[in-house]
């Protein structure tokens, strides 16, 4: 099959020998071309597959060198030289292919060429054979290999490696185990190869092999490897993979299986019989129940007849000239008929009937459906829709249902003034084209006549009615004389198809509500009255601004000038700088206020959803409360019911803004020694894969008057009392929390009274967070008997229930003194209680009294866990010795308690309590800070020289950019870029920095320090090439970890 033209290239003054070769033909799939030089010719030899060079009149070694060097690599030399100067070949003779002896006779030097021509078709051959054998092999789906006596592959095919994930490299010379990625060598491949070189036989079976990736089936086929001497070297082995194909035939019983056990209890009937209606096949039970039998024979004793005797005469018939109509295999029909049971029940059936062939005869195939119901709900709608259209026609002086295919239609309600237009005929109905026309004609205004004709006309309410449920035209008419205006409505009825277009239309005046744009001056004018408001109000706004920043500026200017003035004494000088850094906050809090009331109003406020999870962020609203609380002595209560979905998918950062935002008035409200409390309740309701939650925000403060309420979400509003009472604020926390919370699509309500209190309740419905969820029942609390003990009811339910979906059974009660009680029972009756959740403050006697008293009962053995609303660290030493075993934190969540109950019955540790120091963090390097302004360059300085930087500053970003190109790589560590500078800005810097031809110097940490602090801000820095944003004035705790993140 193949072609083998080659090139000969003859050297030297050889002629008769070259012209003998010449004269020779080539071989079968052979061509020659010769070249021909007495001279050597290193072009010539680089182009020819054979050189036969005659070195008679040559340097005999640097020809030949020569020649070796200018060949092609595959090229053969051979060398003519004379036989009695064979010492001149002495020395390496590496590519030559062979030397022939001259003079030769013209039958040695044919015998020799022709010796070597099949040579070089055998050795073609060979690639031939060689090449067939690795493409079929290696084209061929199934796997292939080839084994020595000890199993180790000596060559695969394509598909082999392809099926382990190998190289062939990886695979030839290896074992099945590192093959296979086992262990071990499976004994059965083992044994199976063993047989076949015994027995000297090929050896078909199908085996099952463990692997990395699972067990695999294999079809394979061994055959024995013969050596030269016969004897038994080795095995090939071909294997189909039929891992998939049993699979599938394993479906497959399982499908028939199932698709039998569907035949049998489906509610859908189903019967096969001959065409005659002698013989039934099959039949379901779902069937003979709907027919109103028992069982088959009792089918055929009541006289079965292609149709069952139990089908009404008037429809047995139609049944049976339906099926007969059925002529070839695969026709098919659909009708619906009736039964009666033997108890007088008439169903409405559906049936469904298929000519079918099996084994060469036809049969019949029915399905039955009872769809009593469905007429049943059709007949219920049609009666409902006439009282619908009878109730919708109060409204109207004229309404008619039209079918607008037929042209035909009913009169409802019709005016005897409007000249009968629409009165029915004899039976009772109209034509629509014909009273539309009539009644255009007679009442409409002629400037009207033909819009109201167009949009009448059937082709164009089917338009109309096709894309929308509804539609309507207002026009005029003249009635006695004078103009009024009137309304068309029509509204697409039932299921429109082919044959059925209905709709109903109605006529009513609308004169009155034409008058009514009257009203729209008021409308406008109560806006104006709004816009109004609204300046008045920020006007005000601005003059709390002024009061509210001046206090704190007076405080800021005044404590500097005390602190000056006091500089000796540490102390006080401290107690200033702490009133400072106090007003420098409250001040941060107004602009922030301010900034984000700007960001909302512009719509430049969005929502980053994440999963969070809600224990996470009560704690944490806890935790940054705790200090104000004690501070003011208030009383703080945060408690969860019926919080069964704890994983959400929220913004974290915004619904925690709108609940501290909320308790932080309370705060701001209550004097000492009040109340606030936070209940957080999962309602039902929500969609799947959503869930509803109520947070419900009490407190005892000062209250708010109605009036105050009604505008509470309204910007730049206070209550007028709030300056007197000397509590601070920009009027906008509440506005920003309702924009927030309506962002959010939840909702928030506000009751107060002045000195009484205010309660807030919000709702969200968040989507749920569908990670891995860790199993809740812990299997050693199995059906162990828990006891709950909270003087709140709801605290006990929930707790109660999060016992119960751990696995154990749970009971609570109110008091401490009826758990002692109930303690006592459980003892006598050998049914103790395995866990003990006790309330810290109970209203008869305290938690820690409660524990001493049930372990002087029960011992040790029993955990009991304090549930508290407060700090515990206090009272820790004392709740332990009186026998706690572990503490919880209100609100408690269900994964807390299993976490808690998880440690305390012996599985793995989730953490270990314990504090560390704090980690006094030091620096090295140094640090480009560009900013304009002297101020900030010494607050900058001072912060990165105390975390122990060296700093160069650079009055704008100009002089930053000249700076960092005359340094050296490495010089800086980081620049602090300031965005709003003279000469060249942060951004315009960054990106010249980031143009640099010197690689490492452009690529130097650039963090934004810039008081540009809104999201878009952030955007623009990160964009123009910046690594980080920090907004000012700066938190040095924040500047510090962003420059550990950064330099680490």
């Amino acid at each position: 099959m193949y072609h083998c033209h080659l090139h000969f290239y003859l050297l030297g003054r050889q002629g008769r020998m070259f012209e003998i070769m010449k004269e020779m033909p080539p071989l079968e799939h052979f061509t020659h071309e010769y070249m021909e030089s007495e001279e050597l010719d290193e072009a010539l030899a680089a182009k020819a597959d054979v050189i036969l060079a005659d070195l008679e009149e040559l340097d005999v070694k640097e020809a030949v060198q020569t020649l070796v060097s200018a060949k092609r690599g595959e090229a053969e030399l051979i060398l003519l030289a004379d036989k009695n100067r064979t010492d001149i070949f002495s020395g390496d003779l590496h590519g030559v292919k062979d030397i022939w002896g001259c003079p030769m006779s013209e039958e040695e030097i044919r015998f020799r060429f022709q010796r070597w021509q099949q040579e070089c078709k055998t050795s073609k051959d060979y690639w031939q054979t060689s090449h067939y054998f690795e493409a079929t092999i290696n084209n061929v789906p199934n796997l292939i290999w080839y084994k020595d006596k000890n199993g180790i592959h000596e060559k695969v095919n394509d598909s082999f490696c392809k099926t382990v994930n190998k190289t062939k490299e990886q695979v030839e010379g290896r074992g099945h185990a590192y093959i296979w990625d086992v262990e071990h060598d499976d004994p059965a491949c083992i044994e199976s190869e063993k047989e076949v070189m015994d027995r000297r036989q090929t050896c078909v079976s199908e085996e099952v092999i463990q692997t990395g990736g699972g067990m695999r089936t294999l079809t394979t086929y061994k055959s024995p490897l013969y050596d030269l001497d016969g004897s038994v070297m080795g095995t090939v082995g071909v294997a189909i993979d039929v891992t998939q194909e049993r699979a599938y035939e394993k479906e497959i019983i399982q499908k028939n299986e199932t698709l039998e056990k569907i035949f049998t209890t489906i509610d859908c009937g189903v019967i096969r019989h001959t065409v005659d209606g002698s013989h039934i096949l099959s039949i379901n039970k779902a069937a003979l129940k709907i027919m109103g039998y028992e069982s088959q024979e009792e089918l055929l004793a009541d006289g079965f007849d292609m149709v069952a005797n139990s089908v009404l005469e008037e429809d047995r018939d139609k049944l049976q000239e339906c099926m007969k109509n059925l002529q070839k295999e695969g026709d098919i029909v659909s009708i619906e008929y009736r039964v009666r049971h033997k108890n007088g029940e008439v169903l409405h059936l559906m049936g469904n009937v298929k000519l079918f062939k099996e084994n060469g005869k036809l049969y019949y195939q029915r399905f039955l459906l009872d769809c009593t119901a469905q007429k049943l709900q059709e007949k219920k709608n049609e009666r409902w829709q006439m009282e619908l259209i009878q109730a919708l026609g109060i409204d109207y002086s004229i309404v008619c249902y039209f079918d607008l295919n037929e042209d035909t239609g009913i009169p409802f309600r019709y005016h005897e003034g409007d000249g009968g237009v629409f009165a029915p005929g004899p039976d009772g109905k109209i034509s629509f084209k014909g009273s539309m026309e009539r009644y255009i004609q007679e009442f409409v205004h002629e400037e009207d006549r033909e819009m109201l004709l167009h949009l009448s006309s059937k082709e164009e309410l089917e338009k109309e009615l096709a894309e929308k449920q509804m539609d309507y035209v207002n026009y005029r008419v003249c009635v006695n004389g004078e103009i009024e205006y009137f309304q068309i409505k029509v509204v697409r009825t039932g299921k429109w198809s082919k044959e059925k277009h209905g709709m109903v239309m109605g006529i009513r005046s609308v004169d009155e509500e034409t008058r009514s744009e009257m009203e729209k001056k008021t409308l406008l004018e109560n806006a104006l009255m709004q816009a109004n408001r609204a300046n008045k109000a920020k006007s005000i706004f601005l003059s709390n601004m002024s009061h509210d920043i001046r206090t704190p500026m007076n405080a800021i200017v005044g404590f500097t000038t005390l602190a000056i003035t006091h500089i000796d004494y540490k102390d006080q000088v401290e107690e200033y700088l702490k009133k400072i850094m106090s007003s420098g906050n409250h001040l941060l809090s107004l602009i922030n206020d301010v900034l984000d009331m700007s960001r909302i109003e512009s719509g430049k406020m969005h929502l980053d959803e994440k999963p969070c999870r809600l224990p996470d962020i009560l704690h944490g609203l806890r935790n940054i409360l705790q200090a104000d609380i004690h501070a003011k002595q208030l009383n703080l209560y945060i408690d969860a019911v019926d919080v069964l979905n704890e994983e959400i998918c929220c913004d974290k950062l915004r619904l925690n803004q709108v609940l501290l935002n909320l308790l932080s008035n309370a705060v701001k409200y209550t004097g000492a020694g009040g109340i606030i409390s936070m209940r957080v309740t999962e309602k039902t309701g929500a969609p799947k894969g959503f869930a509803h939650y109520e947070f419900h925000i009490k407190d005892t403060g000062i209250g708010m008057s109605e009036e105050f309420v009604s505008h509470i979400f309204e910007p730049f509003e206070r209550e007028k009392s709030s300056t007197i009472s000397g509590i601070q604020g920009t009027g906008l926390g509440m506005a920003i929390t309702k924009n927030i919370v309506d962002m959010m699509n939840g909702t928030i309500e506000v009751k107060s009274e002045q000195g009484a209190g205010t309660e807030v309740t919000v709702g969200f419905t968040f989507r749920l967070h569908t990670g891995a969820k860790e199993p809740q029942d812990i299997p050693k609390l199995k059906n162990c008997r828990a006891l709950v003990v909270d003087d709140d009811f709801h605290t006990c339910d929930s707790v109660t229930y999060m016992l119960g979906q751990i696995g154990m059974r749970a009971e609570w009660t109110l008091s401490g003194k009826e758990a002692l009680l109930r303690t006592r029972q459980a003892v006598t009756r050998n049914d103790i209680y395995t866990v003990y959740v006790i309330d810290w403050m109970l209203p008869d006697m305290n938690g820690i009294e409660v524990t001493r008293r049930i372990r002087k009962e029960m011992g040790d053995a029993v955990p009991i866990i304090l549930l508290t609303a407060y700090d515990w660290q206090d009272i820790e030493e004392e709740a332990k010795e009186a026998g706690i075993t572990a503490f919880c934190s209100k609100p408690l969540f269900l994964s807390e308690l299993r976490s808690c109950l998880h440690s305390i019955v012996g599985a793995e540790e989730t953490g270990k309590d314990g504090k560390r120091e704090k980690e006094v963090r030091r620096h090295t390097g140094r640090i480009l800070l560009a900013e304009d302004n002297e101020l900030n360059q010494e607050i900058a300085a001072a912060i990165l020289g105390d975390a122990g930087f060296t700093t160069e500053i650079a009055g704008n970003g100009q002089i930053a950019v000249d700076m960092l190109k005359n340094s050296e790589p490495g010089y800086y560590q980081l620049i602090l870029m300031d965005v709003r500078m003279p000469v060249m800005n942060g951004y315009e810097a960054t990106k010249t920095i980031r143009k640099l031809e010197d690689k490492e110097l452009a690529s130097i940490p650039i963090l934004a320090m810039t008081a540009n602090a809104f999201e878009e801000d952030k955007q623009e820095a990160l964009s123009s090439g910046m690594n980080g944003h920090l907004a000012k004035p700066i938190d040095v705790e924040v500047l510090l970890d962003a420059l550990d993140r950064i330099l680490e």
